[in-house]
């Protein structure tokens, strides 16, 4: 059975939006995979650093939860993922945000991803995907976060095809 799932992506390091064109490639090889707009964000970490280019993707998969996670973090990998500080730059970085209904929390993850509701480059792009799509009951679509959203869309749902 298939369960849907959503990936936020993010990358601010490289030539960003082909890091997220690749990344996006490597998720279709898990599963049927639909994309939000791609938008640029200013960085939630420190301010010394490159905005970030960010959009999420629904993915339908067979992968439980932890092999998902794997996955994930092998296509990181792949892209040279390096992490130099705490919330700094970043050449790709892919969240398992949702996983169907699921509440999971493992020493390795924590489904819904934790500060969901504090991150308007994660709302905004889920919303492109589902306008109803609620987290722990909340709906996204009226949060004030996702009203005031500082959000740039750089290119419309067809940017990684």
């Amino acid at each position: 059975m298939m369960t849907k799932t959503y990936i936020g992506l993010g990358s601010n390091l490289g030539d960003s939006e082909q890091i997220l064109r690749e990344a996006v490639l490597k998720l279709r090889a898990l599963g049927e995979v639909t994309v939000s707009k791609l938008y640029q964000s200013p960085p939630m970490g420190p301010q010394d650093q490159p905005h970030y280019y960010n959009a999420v993707a629904q993915l339908n998969t067979h992968l439980e939860p932890l092999a998902l996670l794997d996955a994930l973090q092998r296509i990181e990998n792949e892209a040279g993922r390096v992490r130099l500080r705490r919330w700094g730059e970043r050449t790709l970085d892919l969240d398992l945000l949702l996983y169907a209904e699921k509440n999971i929390i493992n020493e390795r993850l924590t489904v819904p991803h934790m500060g969901i509701l504090e991150r308007d480059f994660v709302m905004v792009p889920l919303l492109d995907l589902d306008p109803s799509l609620q987290v722990n009951g909340q709906s996204l679509q009226n949060l004030d976060l996702v009203q005031h959203s500082t959000l740039n869309a750089l290119a419309d749902h067809t940017w990684a095809d």
